[in-house]
């Protein structure tokens, strides 16, 4: 049964590299800023090889910085930071949309002339376009900043659920680890990670602003997220059992399905304890989301 799999994979593989042979392996973007044209692929590649342990350095600030806030907090009010808030979120949206703009027309290139192994096994998207390779290492290095999210539920006095904070570091680590190698699978992971970002940055500064948003909306935002860990569980799969035609080291793979699998199962359990168990629907009126994720009027945060 493997080995049919592994056949066929390279059938694939050949046919792949038959239409490599006649077409570019990125899109001709219709234009690119300067930043994106003279981003240096190599240069980044050697700067995350030599600063990615630093990912754990961030991780270990992180932890020390929202739990001795939340010991510093416990007798003291809220801060409300509404409009801070809002220009937080507003920026990651914007952020997450231009990421989105860029990095998609990659993706259906990708998938419209290479086909779907090629796109989960071939790094083409970091390694052949310096415009789709900018907003590569824009997204390894915006896991840093993302991790100020935390800091306003601590300074807002707000439930800090397991989910949110095991979320932004795991990723962090996973993610400057990843990109030096540059892991095939990670097109999906940030095409996915950029999507979804633009909808829950942008639900979230619109709730900053005190608009009330459909019941509907928050659960589809939720959802696409669950949506979201599903894909990147199965692209990874799919690059360990192809792992001699993939660009992705088995330790990668591994690790990739261990949080994969944990972030689904923790989703999914959020989900149904926000809108299917009993309670949920009676207090959804004073729920709110925030980067995907739905909860009391007191915001449990989730990247």
């Amino acid at each position: 049964m493997a080995s049919n799999a592994n056949q066929a994979a390279k059938m694939v593989v050949n046919e792949s590299n038959k239409m490599f042979n006649n077409l570019p392996t990125s899109p001709n973007y219709s234009f690119g800023f300067e930043f994106e044209k003279a981003f240096k692929n190599q240069d980044a590649r050697n700067w995350m090889e030599k600063h990615w342990v630093d990912s754990f350095y961030w991780s270990i600030a992180y932890v020390i910085v929202i739990f001795g806030g939340k010991y510093l907090m416990r007798n003291r009010e809220p801060f409300k930071l509404r409009k801070i808030l809002f220009v937080w979120n507003l920026a990651l949206a914007m952020f997450s949309i231009a990421g989105s703009m860029r990095m998609i027309p990659e993706m259906v290139y990708v998938l419209k002339n290479f086909g779907f192994h090629y796109s989960v096994c071939r790094e083409s998207y970091v390694t052949d376009s310096p415009i789709s390779g900018y907003w590569t290492f824009a997204f390894a290095l915006s896991k840093v900043p993302e991790l100020g999210d935390t800091v306003f539920i601590m300074l807002r006095k707000q439930p800090l659920i397991f989910l949110h904070w095991y979320h932004h570091i795991t990723v962090l680590i996973f993610t400057w680890y990843s990109y030096f190698q540059h892991i095939a699978p990670a097109r999906w992971y940030i095409d996915m990670n950029y999507v979804v970002h633009s909808c829950m940055y942008s639900y979230y500064a619109c709730r900053a602003l005190g608009f009330r948003l459909p019941k509907p909306l928050a659960m589809f935002i939720t959802l696409s997220q669950i949506a979201q860990m599903m894909t990147g569980f199965y692209v990874t799969y799919y690059s360990y059992v192809n792992a001699s035609n993939c660009k992705m080291p088995i330790d990668v793979s591994i690790w990739g399905i261990l949080m994969y699998s944990s972030y689904f199962i923790l989703f999914a359990n959020f989900f149904v304890n926000a809108y299917f168990r009993r309670g949920g629907n009676k207090s959804f009126s004073s729920k709110t989301t925030t980067n995907g994720t739905t909860s009391t009027k007191k915001v449990r945060k989730v990247d």
